[in-house]
């Protein structure tokens, strides 16, 4: 079938395929639901001086509108999934921060221009400023962004809301199809009939990414002109685990995807059983398989998926949507929502992995966030920030098995400046005879080669280790991901990768301590034989691959896997790795 390479509509009932990234696996048969997209091309007029106070009411009476649909949606969501009311709450947010809020009125006053307009030029700014963050996930909160102002823009336009599935189809799946979807979009057609969604943009940690799995629904995200090419109600499949989207298939396709469809769907049943088994190899040894959460409202999702922790608590989000730091207070709370819910089960939080372009100091301008002062640079220079934030980890530490994360760490200064901020923090909670942990574990998250290479400076200094993959092969293979001109470059089968992770987990095993990897590697069923067999015995992932990936550990043997992960690791030639990680899986 041939790939659809313009934006030329193709004929009626012509078969073809687009490519995108596949972010929640799984096959969808359906009809497509083509949702409306408001475009935000709005035109700029000038308005006269006595008119600019009647625009700013206009824009307010605008904003306050959105945020009544909007809590309005929420109040009807029922029993949707935590991470749509959560997202929600993020776009009520955003619609509050001074930064959408007030900078529009006041590019009202100044330009004498219309609201549409400086509510437009307002968020532009916001997205550059999105885009600069080295975090992929606080980048991809840009969409969220965008969506805000889309059904702002249509408010003021007078055409409020967006369209929905259509009512009353039952006899087909529908699979939306739409430029981007906002959570409160998904709740409003949430009791309707829908087997997948396709977007044309979003990444792997766009909201969209992370409804799909939540929901255990195949997405895919980043096809560029679905929405142009797919008429509404042509026959689509979805296979979210390739990324492919196929249209108007032919009956020999279609009756292949049905009978993929049928054994995917037993084989999800089986996995269902496997919750409350225990994580153990062939060979008696015990695999921890922990869940890496973006918000407190994720643990429901933890918990049901019978995780051995959290790996992973970024906790970037409570900066999301917000012109002020969040207090001390709210910190704690977020922080002992999640220690409760998880009852004695290790909690490792992440301190904030924020780059210095936004929040701290918006008017700073780095040549190159991602290696400028982010993440523990940016905590240690921000003293007041980072103490905040660690009295509120070691107040919450009382309640369960908090283990503090410090991220982008390469040099042994950083640790030593890091422990003493802790000691300081501690220090004062004493004073204050607030009771915490006072053996909180502290580790280190490797994902720079400097780290990674001379790793056991940490190991002399700190508790555990966590490796983070994809920082690491980015920086190790100088690649950028998201470039589409060089993502296909992007390879964790890459012979420096494989002895990077090698050399950090035999270099903690030596000393006895824990190591685990929570970058996408970890929820990859492919990668978890090779990893095994590097001795790791800690992953750490969305929960949703959690039941997978324990299948794939408890048919494993570690001591037969070891010997032949060693001899794959002195192969340098791409072909004949891929073809010994063939080998091993099928061992």
């Amino acid at each position: 079938m041939p790939a659809a390479t313009s934006r030329a509509v193709p004929p009626p009932n012509m078969s073809f395929t687009l490519h995108g990234l596949g972010v929640s696996g799984g096959i969808a048969i359906g009809r497509a639901t083509l949702m409306s997209h408001a475009t935000l091309e709005v035109a700029h007029l000038t308005i006269s001086p006595r008119m600019v106070d009647k625009e700013v009411e206009r824009l307010e009476k605008a904003l306050s509108q959105v945020r009544d649909e909007l809590k309005a949606v929420k109040g009807q969501a029922g029993n949707a999934p935590a991470e749509l009311t959560a997202f929600i709450d993020l776009h009520v947010s955003f619609l509050s921060d001074p930064e959408l809020s007030e900078m529009p009125k006041k590019i009202i006053r100044e330009r004498r221009c219309n609201a549409e307009w400086a509510l437009v030029q307002q968020m532009e700014h916001l997205v550059e400023q999105f885009e600069k963050f080295e975090d992929l996930y606080l980048r991809e909160r840009k969409y969220d962004v965008v969506q805000v102002v889309e059904r702002v823009v249509k408010e003021l336009l007078g055409h409020p809301g967006r369209g929905g599935l259509r009512k009353g189809v039952t006899e087909e799946l529908q699979i939306v199809v739409a430029h981007d979807l906002s959570p409160a979009d998904t709740i409003n057609f949430k009791e309707q009939r829908f087997a997948s969604f396709v977007t044309d943009v979003g990444g792997a940690t766009s909201h969209t990414a992370i409804l799909a799995r939540s929901m255990a629904i195949p997405a895919i995200v980043g096809l560029s002109n679905a929405r142009a090419l797919i008429r509404d109600q042509e026959l689509l499949i979805v296979d979210g685990q390739r990324g492919v989207v196929i249209v108007n298939p032919d009956e020999r396709v279609l009756e292949e995807y049905r009978l993929r469809k049928e054994q995917l769907e037993i084989e999800r049943n089986k996995l269902k059983r496997l919750k409350t088994a225990k994580s153990q190899t062939l060979d008696g040894a015990e695999v921890s398989l922990l869940a890496n959460i973006e918000l407190p409202n994720d643990l429901a999702a933890v918990l049901e998926s019978g995780a051995n922790g959290i790996g992973l608590f970024r906790t970037e989000f409570l900066f999301l949507g917000r012109g002020d730091m969040p207090s001390e207070d709210e910190q704690f709370e977020a922080y002992r929502k999640v220690v409760k819910g998880m009852e004695g089960r290790p909690v490792i939080i992440r301190t904030f992995d924020l780059g210095g372009d936004k929040a701290i100091d918006q008017k700073r301008t780095q040549i190159n966030p991602a290696l400028g002062r982010r993440a523990i640079r940016l905590s240690l220079s921000e003293p007041k920030m980072f103490q905040k934030q660690l009295r509120a980890m070691l107040r919450a530490s009382k309640y369960g098995n908090l283990k503090i994360l410090i991220p982008m760490l390469a040099h042994a200064h950083e640790v030593e400046q890091t422990l003493n901020a802790i000691d300081h923090a501690k220090a004062s909670l004493r004073a204050e005879q607030i009771k915490f942990n006072e053996a909180i574990e502290v580790g280190a998250m490797i994902e720079i080669p400097a780290a990674a290479l001379a790793v056991n400076m940490f190991l002399r200094r700190l508790d555990f280790l966590s490796i983070g993959t994809n920082d690491l092969i980015q920086y190790s293979l100088a690649i950028d991901r998201m470039d589409e001109e060089v993502a296909n470059l992007y390879d964790p089968l890459h012979p420096a990768i494989l002895m990077l992770l090698a050399h950090v987990i035999v270099s903690a095993e030596k000393v006895h301590a824990p190591v685990s990897v929570c970058g996408e590697i970890a929820g990859d069923p492919e990668m978890t034989r090779l990893l095994l067999g590097m001795g790791l015995h800690r992953f750490s992932m969305h929960s949703s691959q959690i039941l997978e990936i324990k299948s794939r550990v408890m048919k494993a043997d570690i001591n037969e896997l070891a010997p032949q992960v060693r001899r794959m690791l002195r192969l340098d030639d791409p072909t004949k790795l891929r073809e010994a990680l063939e080998k091993l899986n099928a061992s």
